[in-house]
């Protein structure tokens, strides 16, 4: 019998093999990605102190308030601009993306597109 992986392994397993080619640093942190099935979720991180500089998500109440629902492209959308903002405010223009095992299409795209045009660098 032929037994298939989960969904969630096999993403675990795209987004280990990313890592390894991905670090943040302090001049050009990371900016990583998650998308659960309700929500959205954005971190900017230095990996080599170990620090989350700053974040967004869905969960926000400006966003979640600015969002008929939070797991959609408009969503995407309202999280990529807020960590774009929160980043510039902290002197941050340019990021490495790391999709989290994503395919980068959809919201994890939409996501990317707005922080490039809110003024990210990536």
């Amino acid at each position: 019998m032929v037994s298939k992986k989960s969904r969630t392994e096999v993403r675990v397993k795209k987004h280990r093999r990313v890592r390894n080619h991905l670090a943040g640093t302090a001049e050009r942190p990371r900016l990583a990605v998650f998308r659960s099935n309700n929500h959205m979720y954005a971190q900017i991180i230095d990996d080599t102190v170990g620090n989350t500089i700053c974040a967004a998500s869905t969960m926000d109440k400006d966003i979640k308030a600015a969002c008929e629902k939070t797991n959609n492209v408009d969503a995407a959308v309202q999280v990529g601009t807020a960590i774009a903002k929160k980043a510039l405010e902290k002197g941050i223009t340019t990021v490495v993306f790391d999709r989290g095992g994503f395919i980068y299409q959809g919201k994890v795209q939409a996501l990317a597109d707005a922080a490039r045009e809110a003024g990210l660098n990536f």
